[in-house]
């Protein structure tokens, strides 16, 4: 991977018209965008075709940028890699979001109403994030897999009273695969049964142990560890394959 400095040396380049830029970028970042090709996987689009769609969305993550926003290019280009995928599938009925993203989509939806009817600006995504207890990347993602009256590119007003576009919001994360991975996980989770999702949740996220879980499901604690098991080894195998 190309360091920050020269990854926006390349930009400006290529937005100069420097084809050999372009080429540059896309083969240096090839692994960020596999990463997010994978996900899509198995949802009836062949691989060089998802490839190819987050190549142009990739491009236009080049085209868009701006340094202005001090953002890490790499967060800025993930939604907008993700995004030119989805709005293919979703143009053509191949993907569908799923129930759990929906609904979270639907509360987001209306903290961000409630909160612009209050503060008469919208949300910025560190505040819809800690709203949901979500991270900050995975606030996007969710916010990009509906249609939502809060635009990424939307001012909000910060602190210091100047306005702001909601992407300049972002942190620059130090380890992009850490945020795929996160991404992926997010998915995964989402995928599960409603009852997997449930012994997931207290699991890992409330601390409680196998007995305490098999007694709040009405199971038995070898289920419980069977179940888990089979959940871990999926999971393993839906991040590095």
């Amino acid at each position: 991977m190309l360091d920050e400095r020269v990854t926006i040396e390349y930009i400006r380049k290529a937005k100069a018209g420097d084809e050999r830029a372009k080429h540059v970028l896309i083969d240096e970042n090839v692994s960020l965008i596999k990463c997010i090709v994978k996900r899509y996987l198995g949802k009836g689009v062949d691989y060089d075709d998802l490839f190819q769609l987050a190549c142009m969305g990739f491009l236009k993550a080049i085209a868009g940028f701006d340094e202005s926003y001090a953002v890490r290019f790499s967060t800025y280009a993930v939604p907008m890699i993700a995004g030119e995928i989805k709005r293919f599938m979703r143009d053509d009925g191949s993907v569908k979001v799923s129930r759990a993203m929906k609904q979270t989509a639907k509360e987001m939806n209306e903290f961000v109403a409630e909160y612009s009817a209050k503060h008469g600006k919208q949300p910025a995504v560190s505040e819809i994030a800690a709203k949901f207890g979500l991270e900050e990347s995975e606030t996007v993602f969710v916010l990009g897999s509906s249609k939502m009256p809060v635009s990424l590119y939307g001012e909000t007003g910060g602190k210091d009273g100047k306005e702001r576009t909601l992407i300049e919001t972002l942190p620059a994360p130090d380890n992009q695969e850490e945020m795929i991975d996160k991404l992926l996980l997010q998915e995964a989770i989402e995928s599960l049964s409603e009852r997997d999702r449930k012994i997931i949740f207290l699991r890992y996220f409330r601390d409680m142990t196998q007995s305490e879980v098999a007694e709040r499901i009405g199971v038995s604690q070898v289920q419980i560890s069977r179940i888990e098991s089979r959940i871990i080894k999926e999971f393993r195998e839906r991040l590095t394959s």
